[in-house]
């Protein structure tokens, strides 16, 4: 039996997206097993929804994925799941090029065959909100828009004539309403703040927030979703156990990491050693070291004093194994500037990483990998970057990418190499590049 899904779109970037599909996740919850999933690249959104729901939520991103790869991750993850809600991201609409469909919300709801209902932003909106909705509905009729959820809205009168609008002029049903507040998650410079930051708090607001959205109904529209062909084979290859030990830092420092690069390193037969370096816990006894993004610069002070950390990262990079992505790079470097204040790092890498006002990177990313690539030299990747951070100054060292699209640490290269280890500024997807997990594997298991 095919699993009930749908996809929360919204009419723009703004509209509420994240608050609701938290809010109606964690109300499913409570009576079904609930997976959750963003499209796009992002890690934060995805942090809110495993918090409502008690499962990793998963990113369906048809830039990084091929549509095979992305419908068996869709069906696999939802092989124990009661429905699936899948949070959109920017407008329904929006994607890579101006008018393609690659990369958005849209091509994702074709790929699963799953109905749509958006979120609207009718704040001093009413008949308009209709002309939006038909708008959205007219532009590509094969896209389903099953149901609106009105957000921001002023008060009962505001609403029914808002509801009317819509449902009588455009011809969707509206699910419900938010009333308007003023109260937004907090943010910073790569969006809001992360759930173990936020805490439950958050996600109390976002369920009270979508009380008056009719669940039973959105339930009744996820069930009509088409017969896509979700294959629910493991999408990972598995080998025996190497007895390779790979430390991964997970904390509010270190908080950026696809799920399914985590399950890909243990299907190559690692063992995946978590700690917390924020907290002041050294680098366990490993052979490799994965350091995902996050917020090293805002952290940076306490992570300074934590020597046991970043020494030992020195030290495994003399005769192990460190890959670094974006925070993680930072971290390796000599030391981070921000906030007016320079913190010592662990100084595998000569230069500075210095927090700019301006961000330097905000793409998709197509890069092939150089032959001082360690890990996959030869191959084509594509991946995503977000930073607002650069190298001071540039090093002058070998790199393990040349990049076609993006911008990486700069003049076209990514992925600082020293050694064995590697700093890059793009997230690969273990499942857009197979070869990652079983290379740093085999790698950090060779002498």
């Amino acid at each position: 039996m095919m699993v009930p899904r749908i996809v929360l779109a919204g009419a723009g970037s703004g509209v509420g997206k994240t608050t609701i599909a938290t809010g109606l996740m964690r109300r499913l919850a409570r009576r079904t097993t609930v997976q959750g999933f963003k499209v796009g690249p992002d890690f934060i959104d995805p942090m809110f929804h495993a918090a409502a729901t008690g499962r990793p939520s998963r990113n369906l991103d048809s830039f990084l994925l091929e549509p095979p790869v992305l419908r068996n991750l869709f069906g696999w993850a939802t092989r124990d799941a009661g429905i699936a809600v899948v949070e959109g991201v920017r407008g329904l609409y929006d994607g890579l090029t101006a008018t393609g469909e690659a990369g958005s919300t849209a091509e994702v709801a074709k790929l699963l065959d799953a109905p749509v209902v958006l979120v609207v932003n009718a704040r001093s909106l009413a008949k308009s909100a209709a002309a939006v909705v038909l708008g959205f509905k007219a532009l590509d009729p094969e896209v389903r828009i099953a149901g609106v959820i009105l957000n921001q809205v002023s008060g009962a009168r505001h609403r029914a004539k808002a509801v009317e609008a819509v449902e009588r002029l455009a011809g969707v049903e509206v699910l419900g309403a938010v009333e308007r507040s003023t109260e937004r998650l907090p943010e910073r410079h790569l969006g809001l703040v992360t759930y173990e930051e936020a805490g439950d708090a958050a996600l109390e607001k976002a369920e009270a927030m979508t009380e008056d959205i009719d669940l039973e109904r959105l339930v009744e529209i996820a069930s009509s979703a088409g017969d896509a062909d979700l294959p629910q084979d493991e999408p990972f290859v598995r080998r025996e156990r190497a007895g390779v030990r790979i430390a991964v830092p997970r904390d509010r420092a270190y908080c950026f990491y696809y799920p399914e690069n985590l399950e890909a390193l243990e299907a190559a037969g690692a063992e995946l050693r978590f700690f917390r370096p924020f907290d002041g816990e050294p680098l366990p006894d490993c052979d490799a070291a994965y350091l995902g993004g996050g917020y090293p610069e805002v952290y940076a002070a306490a992570l300074a004093l934590n020597r046991d950390f970043l020494d030992g990262l020195r030290s495994l990079s003399e005769d192990g194994v460190v890959y670094g992505e974006c925070g993680g790079l930072m971290t390796m470097c000599a030391s981070i500037r921000a906030y007016g204040s320079e913190h010592r790092m662990a100084g595998i890498f000569p230069a500075a990483a210095e927090l700019t006002a301006e961000r330097q990177g905000l793409s998709y990313v197509r890069a092939v990998a150089t032959a001082d690539n360690f890990l996959i030299p030869g191959q084509a990747v594509r991946g995503h970057e977000f930073h607002y951070s650069r190298l001071t100054p540039p090093p002058p060292g070998k790199y393990g990418f040349r990049v076609e699209r993006g911008t990486g640490i700069g003049g076209g290269a990514d992925g600082l190499v020293v050694r064995r280890a590697m700093g890059t500024y793009m997230h690969l997807h273990a499942l857009s590049c197979p070869g990652w997990a079983p290379s740093l594997v085999t790698a950090a298991g060779e002498p």
